[in-house]
């Protein structure tokens, strides 16, 4: 039964020479079983800063070449990655409300993008166990300067990328337990699937055509806007 959740796939392609050169010079496969799911979760978290790419559809090879990403193709490059260094995993689709968007998402793009959308976790087995992985979306940069802009909220966060319970102590770092930075704004649940292509033959961001252009050629560089601006805006704060 595991082996589905180890087979290389169009998006997990993990043979693509720049993923087996980084896997080769991180020595991810000399390391322990922990500290190699450890070591690529910390990787994908904090080295693939947080942005959005032109489509979820994207091959994890292209995204680790982006050097960036949101939830689903972070999850990608996470899962090809992990499948690389035989460690099993799956994805888990969601909905969530765009809320979580804003801040990030400003202006006329956030007012016209969809109420929910299409978010995923990755899920590994490790120690005959699944594990749910989500706070690899926000690398830990972007966090800290969110952070330190919001220095008075100690609770509730909901917004730029978040959404949690204790915005001042969010469960992000791996050690044998689930992790989560955006779970707080799920809307719906979309199910378990052994790849993200998989997922995304059955579920997707529903956008009409005019949408999906405006967003891939407009939308998204002005989030990544102010991503970036967040970064430099609060630098050294």
């Amino acid at each position: 039964m595991m082996l589905e959740y180890l087979k290389e796939t169009h998006m997990l392609d993990y043979s693509h020479p720049t993923i087996q050169k980084l896997i080769h010079e991180k020595q991810w496969k000399e390391m322990n079983e922990f500290d190699r799911i450890q070591g690529i979760y910390n990787y994908v978290r904090d080295e693939i800063l947080f942005g959005y790419n032109n489509d979820d559809h994207i091959p994890a090879s292209k995204v680790l070449s982006d050097g960036f990403g949101q939830c689903n193709t972070k999850g990608t490059l996470f899962m090809a990655l992990l499948r690389g260094c035989d460690i099993p995993c799956r994805i888990h689709g969601f909905t969530i409300d765009k809320k979580l968007q804003k801040g990030a998402m400003t202006g006329i793009v956030y007012y016209s993008a969809p109420k929910n959308i299409f978010h995923s976790w990755v899920e590994i087995y490790f120690e005959n166990q699944w594990y749910e992985l989500e706070g690899f979306i926000l690398d830990n940069e972007y966090l800290t300067k969110l952070q330190k802009k919001y220095a008075e909220c100690n609770g509730p966060f909901c917004g730029y990328g978040i959404a949690v319970k204790d915005f001042r102590n969010p469960i992000i770092d791996f050690n044998r337990n689930n992790t989560y930075i955006q779970s707080e704004g799920i809307t719906q649940n979309l199910g378990v699937y052994d790849c993200p292509d998989q997922l995304l033959k059955e579920h997707h961001q529903e956008m009409s055509p005019i949408k999906t252009f405006i967003y891939r050629y407009i939308g998204r560089h002005l989030m990544n806007y102010n991503v970036k601006k967040m970064r430099r805006d609060h630098y050294g704060i």
